[in-house]
């Protein structure tokens, strides 16, 4: 019997079908067709498309064989009901093209976008934007209902589900924290169209959506580093002095510690806004410092405090209220000493080599000319470099570049068809200048080499501090027989004010944390910079503070220390065997005890003498890996290792880094209301 052909659904005058979908040539909305099933296309005529006149009649009662719904095994059944509408296709997309692979390698939505706002708890569900709560049975309608009525910005408009918008806004936010942008860029009207363009039906949330959403990332981030400041023993903590536009000065305070498994961490606690008098008291700076500890709960934990104000930050009358120590940023000690180095000469020619630098930036002829002179001399095409005053490093590299490419500008100074008699004569760099800056440039280059090590983020720098400086004291800074009078002049001033700065000369150098954390650094623990005499106060300083650290472990963790302590057991107490045994070795071990070989363990003295008379590590390797290893060896000396490795060097880490730099332009243009919030989610990563 010949089989009748089945009728076509007239669905399909609308519809057509790719691949796995089929669209809609009215609205180029892409259903799933799943099964031979068109009731979807039918419920989506009368929804979008009710008054068309070539829109399909209702479904009849009963239903062709190749019209009957088909439920798809992979789906939830709970959200049967629910419209698999997808992303509304690109009007660029070709629709010859075969898209399944892009749509089969698409996460399926197998639920109500509803639960990207509600959750639930036994048999109610919350929504988590207002708190409300509502009975469920199995039935998303009224969760629905109440997104409609009262959170009307959130429900999806012409393909975008909850979730897209959902995703969008969080993305927005991200993004805001990650550049620290002002929170008021959402209200502009070129990023509102940007995102009309790109995000169809997206309805931009306003500047409170988007603070709330921030605040609750500060309130997670706060919440983590509550619990891990809870686990160290102790942190460090870094008083960073700045000044944002216009003219507003702030302090940021940044903590740092070891974990237990000897990784380096760092994290922002606060931000206060100071006064915007020219001068700063240091009792305020104290009271903040001190509430700041005081509400992190970190109180006794602190080690040292590294600031880069160039005043003293601790005023006499609250040395008793303060429990750490104190030391100056290096890399702002370092910019006084090359500042109080600079005569009159030298700031001439810095000024002259700005100017000059300068001209080629400003002038496209000269440039282009420089450029055909640098390929006529197989010079590198490299560009000039402009100095800037808050930096002195840069003035070595704007020195380095003028010396390599010193010929081309030559040449092109003296090129009358590109520059005149005039502009030469006022640019031209005379031969002596010459002399002094390829004079001059080696020195700067050692002293930015130093700033760059103690600026390293990922790095212990800390404990390089003095053998650094003593060896531009006792070394680089030293005056040679090839020296002009001006570098020679520059070289002692440096010294000079190194020594002042850095106190090298002190009684009381032993006491600086920056020397402590040497000894304690296996790399400069043999401390060969110093003198006899400054190398043993410096070991009488360890062994005091070893014997502190004994006195604390008594007092406060008196299980811990007994598990340190020599014990000899009681060999009454110890059930012998019948058969007295003809191990010497085991019976030693019963009565002297297994820790009785390693005196180093057990006594604190004997820890320090070990590990000073035990060979020292090569420069290239991380003290914290040494600790990780040989920490069970010295236990009383890798926890003060912990104490005093994890303070940094400099007030900001990658100081002279791109990521340190970028990040303190960043933070000039937020708003002070945003300020703390915005610098601790953008650091606290």
């Amino acid at each position: 019997m010949k089989r009748v052909r089945r009728r076509r659904s007239s669905v399909w005058d609308c519809f057509e079908q790719v691949g796995n979908f089929v669209r809609c040539m009215r609205c180029d909305a892409t259903l799933k067709y799943c099964g031979g099933a068109t009731s979807s296309m039918m419920n989506h005529m009368s929804r979008h498309h009710p008054s068309s006149s070539t829109a399909p009649p209702p479904p009849p009662l009963l239903l062709d064989e190749d019209e009957k719904p088909v439920i798809c095994a992979e789906e939830d059944s709970s959200a049967s009901s629910d419209i698999m509408q997808v992303a509304v296709m690109s009007p660029n997309v070709n629709a010859n093209q075969q898209p399944e692979r892009d749509y089969g390698e698409r996460k399926r939505l197998k639920r109500s976008s509803v639960w990207d706002i509600f959750i639930k708890v036994d048999d109610e569900v919350h929504c988590t934007m207002c708190d409300t709560k509502l009975k469920y049975r199995s039935s998303t309608t009224s969760m629905m209902y109440h997104i409609k009525n009262k959170h009307p910005d959130t429900m999806p408009n012409d393909g975008v589900s909850l979730a897209t918008h959902a995703e969008v806004t969080e993305l927005i936010t991200r993004m805001i924290e990650k550049d620290m942008l002002p929170v008021t860029m959402v209200t502009g009207d070129g990023f509102r169209e940007l995102l009309a363009y790109t995000v169809h039906s997206y309805k931009m949330p306003s500047a409170g959506d988007i603070t709330r959403l921030i605040e609750g990332h500060f309130h997670e981030k706060v919440e983590e580093l509550v619990v891990q400041l809870g686990r160290v023993e102790k942190v460090a903590l870094t008083a960073d002095f700045w000044t944002a536009l216009p003219f507003q000065r702030y302090i940021t305070v940044f903590c740092s510690f070891i974990t237990e498994d000897w990784q380096g961490k760092s994290a922002v606690l606060q931000t206060h806004k100071l006064s915007s008098d020219s001068h700063v008291t240091t009792d305020g700076v104290t009271e903040m410092l001190l509430s700041t500890v005081q509400t992190w709960g970190i109180a006794g934990k602190v080690t040292a405090c590294v600031h880069n104000s160039t005043q003293d930050v601790l005023p006499a009358n609250a040395r008793t209220r303060v429990t750490w120590d104190y030391a100056a940023c290096f890399a702002t000690t370092l910019q006084l000493a090359v500042s109080d180095g600079l005569s009159e000469d030298l700031t001439r020619i810095i000024v002259a080599a700005g100017k000059l630098v300068k001209h080629f930036g400003h002038s496209l002829l000269a440039s282009e000319a420089l450029e055909q002179k640098q390929v006529q001399m197989c010079l590198p095409q490299h560009k000039l470099v402009q100095s800037s005053k808050a930096r002195w490093d840069t003035i070595c590299d704007m020195f380095e570049r003028l010396l390599e490419q010193r010929w081309a500008i030559k040449a092109v100074l003296s090129d009358r068809t590109i520059t005149n008699r005039q502009e030469a004569q006022t640019l031209e760099i005379e031969d002596d200048c010459w002399q002094i800056i390829e004079n001059f440039t080696p020195v700067l280059a050692t002293l930015k080499w130093a700033t760059t090590v103690i600026s390293a983020e990922t790095e212990v720098s800390i404990s390089n501090i003095y053998p650094i400086t003593f060896s531009l004291i006792q070394t680089h800074l030293v005056p040679k027989e090839n020296d002009v009078d001006q570098v020679s002049e520059f070289k002692l001033k440096v010294q000079k004010s190194l020594r002042n700065h850095m106190e090298v000369d002190s009684n009381d150098l032993a006491s600086k944390p920056a020397l402590i954390a040497s000894m304690l650094d296996p790399r400069h623990k043999h401390l060969s910079f110093l003198t006899p005499t400054g190398r043993l106060a410096a070991k009488v300083k360890l062994h005091e503070l070893v014997s502190k650290l004994d006195v604390i472990t008594t007092t406060v963790g008196p299980k811990d220390e007994q598990q340190e302590t020599l014990i000899t057991p009681d060999i009454s107490q110890v059930a012998m065997p019948s058969q007295v045994r003809s191990d010497t070795k085991n019976t030693m071990m019963l009565l002297l005890g297994d820790n009785y070989s390693s005196s180093y363990a057990t006594d604190s003295e004997a820890q320090v003498d070990y590990y000073l008379r035990d060979i020292a590590p090569s420069l290239d390797i991380n003290p914290l890996d040494w600790w990780r290893v040989n920490g069970p060896r010295f236990p009383k000396l890798a926890t003060l290792a912990r104490h005093y490795l994890c303070v940094p060097g400099v007030s900001l880490p990658s100081l002279l880094s791109e990521t340190g730099q970028t990040f303190a332009t960043m933070r000039t243009r937020l708003s002070p209301e945003h300020v703390d919030m915005m610098i601790f989610v953008n650091r606290n990563v």
